[in-house]
C-alpha cells in the first residue's frame, strides 16, 4: 500500500496524494518568481467548466510592499506561523460567466467547485518541487475584499500560504504536536452508490 508520513493509503495511489500536507512550521526562505510561475502554471491547467476558468489568485511574496498587508489580514494564529513563509494568496473565484451565445451575464453554479480544482493543482505542483502549501479559512474575509479591490462579482475562497518546510521547534509549543500529516475517512464515509446515505 502507499504510504508517507505515518499515512496509509487504502488503494494504491500516486504518493504525490499523501504527500501533499498543510506544516505550520516555515523556515522564511523566499520563493523565486519563476518557481512561483511553475505553481501557477499548474492552477492554468485545473479542470474548469465550459473551460470558464473563474479563478483568481492575488498574491504578496515575503519582502515586498505588498506583504504586510497580505499578513495583516490573517488572523492571529495563522499570523504566527504563516510570517515565516514564503508567498501569501488570496484565491478567488468569479461568481457570474459570460453566456456561450452572448448577452448579459448568468450566475456560475461551479465557481467555487473550480476555484477548489485549481487550488488543487497547485499544492500539489508546489509538493513536487520541494515547496509546502496550506490553505486557510483563518482571516478577515470582507476586509481582504476591500483591501484587495476585489470585485463585487468576485467571491473571496481561502487564503493560501507557501514555503520551505521548517522545523516544528520553531513553532509556539501547543503547534508542535499538531505539526504532523493527519489522517483521512474512509471511502464509505463520503462515497455512496446509487444515492446518499448518512
Amino acid at each position: 500500500m502507499t504510504q508517507f508520513g505515518g499515512r496509509t493509503a487504502d488503494h494504491e495511489i500516486e504518493p504525490l496524494f499523501l504527500q501533499r500536507w498543510s506544516p505550520r512550521a516555515f523556515t522564511g526562505e523566499p520563493i523565486p518568481e519563476p518557481e512561483l510561475s511553475r505553481i501557477f502554471e499548474a492552477a492554468r491547467w485545473a479542470p474548469s467548466s465550459s473551460n470558464v476558468q473563474p479563478w483568481r489568485f492575488l498574491y504578496a511574496r515575503r519582502d515586498t510592499p505588498f506583504w504586510p498587508k497580505f499578513l495583516g489580514l490573517l488572523s492571529a494564529t495563522n499570523q504566527l506561523w504563516a510570517q515565516h513563509t514564503a508567498v501569501l494568496i488570496v484565491a478567488l473565484s468569479k461568481a457570474t460567466r459570460q453566456p456561450a451565445s452572448g448577452g448579459a451575464s448568468m450566475p456560475s453554479h461551479s465557481h467555487s467547485f473550480d476555484c477548489g480544482a485549481a487550488w488543487l493543482s497547485m499544492a500539489l505542483q508546489a509538493t513536487a518541487m520541494g515547496w509546502h502549501a496550506h490553505g486557510m479559512g483563518g482571516f478577515d474575509i470582507p476586509r481582504a475584499a476591500i483591501e484587495l479591490n476585489v470585485p463585487a462579482d468576485y467571491r473571496v475562497e481561502a487564503a493560501i500560504a507557501i514555503g520551505r518546510r521548517g522545523d516544528k521547534s520553531s513553532l509556539p509549543e501547543p503547534m508542535q504536536a499538531r505539526e504532523t500529516p493527519n489522517t483521512r475517512e474512509p471511502i464509505s464515509f463520503f462515497a455512496f452508490e446509487g444515492g446518499f446515505t448518512k
